[in-house]
């Protein structure tokens, strides 16, 4: 069975259909003013698996004039490689990017920059640098960001403040410049670059110089083979191979999950057109480049290839119907399977879809052993488990198991024994407390078979006479009953007496319901409210005349308890008038 997960497209501002938050602007803040031209952009960096953040600056709001879609992977800070205009509205647009999804781009904050003042100051070359020597004599001039400026004024020769090479040249606002041609071999290249903008040139500006050395020619770039340049369905343990580029000594390469990562291999040098690569992950696209290199330096400009590997379980998008599809079974499975009976195992059987099936036993420390490989499972203990189904399917010639499980766990339980059922009576009703053991987890109720249940072993309240218990395991191995058979009630005790001396109610006694002369109490016991002993009553004396050490006790109310022939308990409580 396949799973499908509607996948929308839309772009966002703010929180997004799936809650994904957008960032917002740390440094400059959105509003400020007077912010330098050479300042660095950053923002707060939100959850929600994004591969990495796209930054567009521009004069207007989602503008890309300034800078366009520049990646700047899983960075909260990037800084313009040649600054911001001045005195301008800046806006800056963060977009999201993700593989299983679309981009979602952000709404634009915005700030203005500072109106700049003043000459930009002299740059110093980046590439080559000053006093370096064996310099490729095809390479090209960098240099630093001057503040400020606008544009640059270059100036090359073969002696100090020397022009035959390059002559006072405005090359714009780069940073870099490829010569027409190739500086000569073995020879001090000497080179000035001067920053300007609207108010004028950077002042005294020294040159800086290095050294070429014999010439020699640079490799090409090599193109991908196998699998070519945005291939798909690409297998899990590749044969990578590229293009054989004359007068190269070897190739470095990188392979990642993202434009801008090297998880896979990270700028590793080969020195053959070909490779291994072992285990790449399903349905993921893989970003591979390739720079060959030789003793004059590293091919110039190669260009990033992708490939996908097969789809595996997903999900993956349905581009007809713009569904996600994973290949995965459902599953519909419990989280507690009881097993009844202590020595009597307990099999499961899968009702869930699938081509096949795995079953584990999970120890105390995680660890798994697979006790099943069928649809069925047998328990013969407690404890935690794993079940799996799972679909196999079949891509370019390979087979792969597409599973979904479950952890659940199994209990043992039985049948309850009821050991004792212990009632007494209070003031007319009865106190019941049931007792039982056995394995597993146990309800009670009274009277019913039915219920109410309750987790609670004790009831009050409950009518006198024939009384019948049920204890119930809670994991459906079955109900114990009990019949208790409940004769004295509270009747029989006097509500009160009157010891006055009068010949009538002088004493309070237990007198057998009906006249019938039947008693089977052992003992009664008279206590005050504060449960001080005040008299011990034989069942067939005369009773208490409500007298304590020889004295009458006041008029009030007070309690006793009777115990039967059976050791059970009746409780109560009467007035003594006076």
């Amino acid at each position: 069975m396949l799973k499908k997960i509607l996948l929308l497209f839309f772009i966002a501002h703010g929180a997004n259909l799936f809650g994904q938050s957008c960032p917002n602007l740390l440094a400059p803040t959105n509003g400020s003013i007077d912010v330098p031209v050479d300042a660095s952009i950053s923002w707060n960096f939100v959850e929600g698996g994004q591969t990495g953040y796209i930054v567009s600056i521009g004069t207007t709001s989602g503008g890309t004039d300034i800078i366009n879609q520049t990646q700047v992977g899983s960075a909260t800070t990037y800084t313009p490689q040649l600054g911001l205009p001045e005195n301008t509205q800046v806006y800056v647009t963060i977009t999201l990017f993700f593989f299983n999804q679309p981009n979602i781009i952000c709404a634009s904050e915005t700030f203005r920059t500072q109106d700049v003042t003043t000459v930009p100051v002299c740059s110093a070359l980046s590439n080559p640098l000053n006093g370096a020597s064996n310099v490729n004599g095809a390479t090209n001039i960098s240099w630093d960001y001057a503040p400020g400026a606008t544009y640059y004024q270059l100036i090359a020769g073969t002696s100090s403040g020397a022009s035959d090479i390059i002559d006072n040249s405005n090359v714009g606002n780069v940073l870099s410049y490829n010569p027409s041609i190739d500086f000569p071999a073995n020879t001090e290249i000497f080179v000035s670059v001067i920053p300007w903008n609207e108010i004028g040139s950077a002042m005294n500006c020294t040159p800086e110089s290095f050294t070429t050395g014999t010439i020699a020619t640079l490799p090409g770039c090599a193109t991908m083979i196998t699998p070519m340049d945005g291939a798909i369905n690409v297998p899990l343990t590749p044969f990578l191979e590229w293009t054989d580029v004359p007068d190269a000594t070897g190739y470095r390469v990188t392979i990642g999950n993202s434009p801008f990562t090297a998880e896979i291999v990270n700028n590793a040098s080969f020195f053959t057109n070909s490779t291994f690569v072992i285990d790449f992950e399903p349905n993921k696209t893989f970003f591979i480049t390739i720079t060959p290199f030789n003793a004059a330096g590293d091919a110039i400009g190669c260009t990033q290839e992708t490939f996908s590997t097969i789809l595996g379980c997903g999900p993956f998008l349905d581009t007809t119907t713009g569904e996600l599809i994973t290949l995965n079974p459902e599953i519909d499975f419990p989280d507690v399977i009881s097993v009844c009976g202590t020595d009597v195992s307990s099999t499961a059987t899968s009702t869930d879809s699938a081509d096949g099936y795995h079953w584990f036993k999970i120890d105390p420390f995680g660890n798994e052993t697979l006790i099943s490989s069928s649809s069925e499972a047998m328990f013969t203990a407690s404890g935690d488990y794993r079940y799996e189904a799972y679909n196999v399917i079949t891509q370019s010639g390979s087979s792969i198991e597409c599973p979904t499980s479950k952890i659940f766990r199994v209990e043992i339980s039985e049948v309850a024994t009821i050991t004792s059922v212990d009632i007494s009576q209070n003031l007319g009703n009865l106190r019941v407390e049931i007792n039982a053991q056995g394995i597993g987890d146990y309800e009670f109720a009274v009277n019913s078979i039915d219920g109410p249940y309750q987790t609670s072993n004790v009831f009050t309240g409950i009518p006198s006479g024939q009384v019948i218990v049920f204890v119930k395991d809670k994991n459906g191995c079955g109900i114990t009953q009990e019949t208790v058979e409940q004769d004295l009630t509270v009747e029989g005790f006097p509500k009160f007496f009157t010891p006055n001396g009068d010949g009538v109610n002088d004493f309070w006694q237990f007198i057998p319901p009906g006249n019938t002369g039947s008693n089977n109490l052992s003992s009664i016991f008279v206590f005050d409210r504060f449960g001080l002993l005040l008299a011990q009553i034989e069942p067939k004396s005369q009773g208490w005349n409500g007298d304590f050490n020889g004295s009458p006790v006041p008029a009030s109310d007070y309690w006793f308890k009777a115990i039967t022939q059976d050791s059970k308990e009746l409780k109560g409580h009467f007035t003594l008038k006076r």
